[in-house]
């Protein structure tokens, strides 16, 4: 059989769905993203520093003056003026490259300007030499070493082309027109284009920084910074990075062509944890930005208390995501963003092409990031507005999320062991509390229609997650509501687990490495369609296994009985429907409610048939029927409130069972159940008068 060969998911029984669900709870391997050296965050006594416009403290410039006239010609004339007096000073006075400025800082308050022009500071371009080609410290899953604050100060350009380490209220301003005036370019020769680390009150404003191996703009344990008016692109990994800081602004930034995020805000001071939504401040501001282009236009492992207001995610595979599923990250599990008045949009690039082709396995150089390749450095759903993997107290209101070819919102839990936590007591402790409350869904701010396939994916896990009405369809398709005041939850839910067909998937889908060009063959995040995705090949498996056994059972004991055989019937059209609902993940539909339903009376038709000769049996069925039945309200009609599981738990072990014993009742020697012992006479006739109607009762068999 060549589709078995083809598609080897298929021919696997009911117990595969359950497995694969065991698999992902305790045998996914622990991802690794952004690491670092071991971190704490700041004490929280900083503040957000103020910008001072007054005279620069220290000028960077190059030496050609032809050249830079060049470049200011087109400036408004008080800036070009402006600009050409600080040429003056800096010729006779000032650095050519910006790392001799930063080694120039003797005190706090000091302010850098930098002159529009080309810096690749190339003396700190050279590979390291002497002891610093010889640290002793781990390597991360990248291979790059991940170094110790003193090594950082010890051997600053081992991995960065500018370091700022130590420096407070340090402000670095390009003098430009634009932010495009002043260009820090790293050639794909350093790790990071600047990093203020452990430098208080940085203040950076109006440049350009580009071309990495990992990220831009690097802000570590810091109390205290701004990001204005800066521009990031083309790195493997982050256009902005902050991490373990607080007091932290991000205001009119842009940036693009960056396989992970634009702008990642990770591990922000965690200041809000055990908390409700009532909050007295968060520890990031993002206001003003845009972020497209990217693989995702904004992530935040532990990107708790970020405050993300009036900004625009746009035309990235995803719009933001936040999550708790990367180790190594203090303030897990992710808690207390907040997202208000966003444009999230259109994000629906295919990245994972320039994966396919080995376009990503060349060296960064000759990738062509500049001319819009990115190469997505971890696993997510393209086409999806807001993407919340194991975050708590969440709030996502009055944002403009529309044109996304998934969903508008994405929610899933993520188990504590995936972030390095074993306790059992917090396995199940993310998807909690998150509230998605009167945003406009599928159109446009000028009220052009611009739908989403759908608003809302939620994996089912957690408690008091609610959204607001009107959502245009989710799945499952009728979801908790929130209420007017915060924390007012209407049909909240309390779920362990989610559900066991999408926790399949998503274990699927996680098995990606850009770096062994691995593209999960059963995942439509990466173009699986039809029977090639898992959830259709679960789908056939569950329909061939049921259907077979069930038509068995009906062919060798039921046969002769109109009940049975009508409710057989029922279930093949039902399990026909399953199949079917299963390739239309996509959109919102009462398919696989309807495919439930018809499930439902087949097992409890056939249990009733059964009765009166295999009554354990019998009666394990009609109990298979009711909580397939069950399912099926959870879905269609309400969430019901306050269990622990998902009635589809119980009912794939249950059904596992059922499966077995059908089999053995069905493979019993002897006549059909209600086939008479002679023609016509039933041989139970003499001691029930009713026994030989077969509309009524089922005769002969044995207990099975």
């Amino acid at each position: 059989m060549s589709w078995i060969r083809r598609f080897p998911a298929v021919p696997v029984a009911l117990a595969a769905v359950l497995t694969a669900c065991l698999v992902v709870l305790l045998f996914a391997p622990a991802a690794q993203a952004h690491e670092e050296r071991p971190v704490t965050f700041p004490d929280g006594s900083g503040s957000v520093p103020t910008y001072r416009s007054g005279e620069p403290d220290l000028l960077v410039c190059k030496r050609d003056r032809a050249a830079f006239e060049r470049r200011i010609a087109g400036f408004p004339e008080p800036l070009r003026t402006r600009n050409l007096a600080l040429f003056e000073r800096c010729a006779e006075n000032g650095f050519r490259h910006l790392q001799q400025a930063v080694d120039a800082v003797d005190r706090p308050g000091m302010n850098i300007a930098i002159l529009p022009g080309l810096y690749e500071e190339e003396p700190s371009l050279p590979e390291p030499a002497g002891a610093c080609a010889d640290l002793k410290a781990p390597r991360s899953a990248l291979g790059y070493q991940i170094l110790t604050y003193e090594q950082q100060r010890q051997c600053p350009h081992n991995q960065n082309l500018i370091a700022i380490l130590g420096k407070e209220d340090l402000q670095i301003e390009g003098t430009g027109a634009t932010r495009t005036d002043v260009v820090i370019d790293a050639r794909y020769r350093k790790l990071n284009a600047l990093r203020a680390d452990g430098s208080d009150g940085v203040y950076f404003r109006n440049f350009t920084a580009q071309r990495t191996t990992f990220n831009s703009l690097y802000v570590l344990a810091v109390d205290g910074f701004v990001i204005d008016d800066v521009l990031t692109r083309w790195n493997d990994e982050y256009g902005f990075l902050t991490f373990a800081s607080d007091h932290g602004l991000y205001k009119d930034c842009e940036s693009y062509g960056n396989g992970d995020s634009g702008i990642y805000p990770g591990s922000a001071s965690n200041i809000n944890d055990g908390r409700g939504y009532q909050v007295p401040r968060y520890s990031i501001e993002i206001t003003g930005c845009r972020s497209h282009h990217n693989m995702v236009g904004y992530s935040g492992t532990a990107g708790d208390s970020v405050w993300a207001h009036d900004n625009e995610f746009d035309h990235n595979m995803g719009g933001a995501s936040m999550d708790s599923a990367f180790p190594g990250h203090p303030g897990l599990p992710q808690n207390h963003a907040r997202f208000e008045r966003n444009l999230i949009h259109d994000n629906n690039a295919d990245y994972y092409r320039y994966v396919a082709d080995g376009t990503c396995a060349k060296p960064p150089i000759e990738r062509g990031y500049e001319r819009g390749v990115v190469c997505p450095q971890i696993s997510m759903p393209p086409g999806t507005g807001i993407i919340t993997a194991g975050g708590n107290w969440n709030v996502y209101e009055d944002n403009w999320v529309y044109g996304h070819q998934r969903a508008a919102f994405f929610l899933s839990a993520v188990p504590a062991f995936i972030r390095g936590e074993d306790s059992w007591a917090k396995q199940a402790d993310t998807s909690h509390h998150n509230r998605y409350a009167n945003n406009h869904l599928g159109t446009d701010k000028s009220g052009t229609p611009r739908p989403n396939a759908m608003d809302v994916w939620w994996d089912g896990q957690g408690k008091q997650n609610c959204w607001q009405d009107g959502t245009g369809g989710s799945t499952p398709r009728v979801l908790p509501r929130c209420g007017r005041a915060p924390g007012a939850v209407l049909g909240a839910s309390a779920r362990w687990v989610g559900e066991p067909v999408k926790l399949v998937q998503l274990l699927v889908c996680a098995d990606y490495s850009v770096q062994a060009r691995r593209l999960p063959a059963g995942c439509d995040w990466y173009g699986a369609r039809g029977i090639e995705r898992v959830e259709t090949q679960l789908a056939l498996a569950v329909a061939l296994v049921l259907g077979l056994v069930g038509s068995l059972l009906w062919w060798r004991r039921l046969r002769h009985h109109r009940l049975a055989t009508a409710a057989s019937a029922l279930g093949l059209a039902g399990l026909a429907l399953d199949v079917a609902g299963s390739t239309t993940a996509l959109v919102s539909t009462h398919v696989p409610a309807l495919a439930l339903l018809l499930t439902g009376l087949w097992w409890t038709g056939v249990g009733l048939a059964l009765r009166p000769t295999r009554r354990w049996l019998a009666w394990t069925t009609v109990a298979l029927g009711a909580l397939t039945l069950l399912d099926a309200f959870d879905k269609a009609v309400v969430m019901i409130p306050w269990i622990p599981l998902s009635p589809a738990w119980v009912r794939g072990l249950l059904a596992v069972g059922w499966v077995l014993w059908a089999v053995v009742a069905a493979a019993g020697t002897g006549r059909s159940d209600s086939e008479p012992a002679h023609p016509g006479q039933d041989d139970r006739a003499d001691r029930d008068p009713g026994a030989g109607d077969p509309s009524t009762t089922v005769a002969g068999g044995g207990a099975a």
